[in-house]
């Protein structure tokens, strides 16, 4: 079950690297983009290594079963928030890299960054440490949310 989890959350990056390969050079490369852009190779090791942690907190809450009612609540509400979450993490590169809208992809990414909050608070009722591997995803959606903001202003 932990190599399907894995799977689930790469292949939602796979998803979004199919529209933005094709856009960084022709398309992202002319942008106005903020002083604090980090350098394109760096997006690659840091989203695997994101899908990786967002999948093994995906099987710590899904494998846990049993305790009060109001954990078995929260871990349905978590796995349902968690395919949310993940949904939108597809959405904003199609919206972003392949409709070329940094606006539609700045609505996204904040209604992403509030399900992953969502989803990080329900997965720490059920497994306090399967939540924690989701505080790198929150801190970088959230850095990625200032600089798709900045680009809005910037183009």
């Amino acid at each position: 079950m932990l190599i399907v989890c894995l799977l689930i959350c790469h292949a939602a990056g796979a998803l979004g690297s199919v529209f933005t390969f094709t856009a960084i050079p022709l398309w992202y490369s002319t942008l106005i983009l903020p002083s604090f852009a980090p350098p394109n190779w760096i997006f690659g090791p840091v989203w695997t290594l994101l899908y990786t942690l967002m999948g093994v907190a995906l099987f710590m809450v899904w494998r846990t079963r049993g305790g009060s009612v109001e954990k078995g609540r929260s871990r349905k509400f978590g796995l349902w928030f968690f395919g949310i979450q993940l949904a939108l993490n597809a959405l904003w590169s199609i919206l972003f890299f392949g409709l070329q809208n940094p606006l539609y992809g700045l609505i996204d990414i904040v209604l992403l960054l509030i399900s992953i909050l969502i989803t990080l608070i329900y997965f720490a009722r059920v497994n306090k440490k399967a939540s924690y591997l989701l505080i790198p995803y929150l801190l970088w959606v959230a850095f990625a949310t200032a600089l798709n903001g900045m680009i809005v202003l910037l183009n």
